[in-house]
């Protein structure tokens, strides 16, 4: 019989224990997203270059749709680019 060190889990015993999200925004005291400010604007960005949603990046409605005018705005800017393979 197997003990219980040499049990394998297929599936992570962590899960579920994820650490508390928050705003950035509100937690720093942060009241404008400035939108040439490409590495500040690349944190909500992914790989390819599409924006994040609020459940992972944590940001609250409000920031949320502001952080999403910037990128946009720097995007048309050239600022930050719209495709990309590997932004990060």
């Amino acid at each position: 019989m197997a003990t219980q060190d040499e049990i394998k889990f297929l599936a992570n015993p962590n899960i579920g224990s994820q650490k508390k999200k928050y705003c950035r925004f509100k937690k720093f005291g942060l009241k404008h997203v400035d939108y040439k400010d490409e590495n500040f604007l690349i944190q909500f960005v992914n790989e390819q270059g599409k924006l994040l949603p609020r459940r992972l990046t944590g940001n609250s409605l409000k920031f949320q749709r502001r952080v999403s005018t910037a990128v946009k705005r720097a995007r048309h800017l050239a600022i930050l680019p719209f495709v990309t393979d590997l932004l990060k």
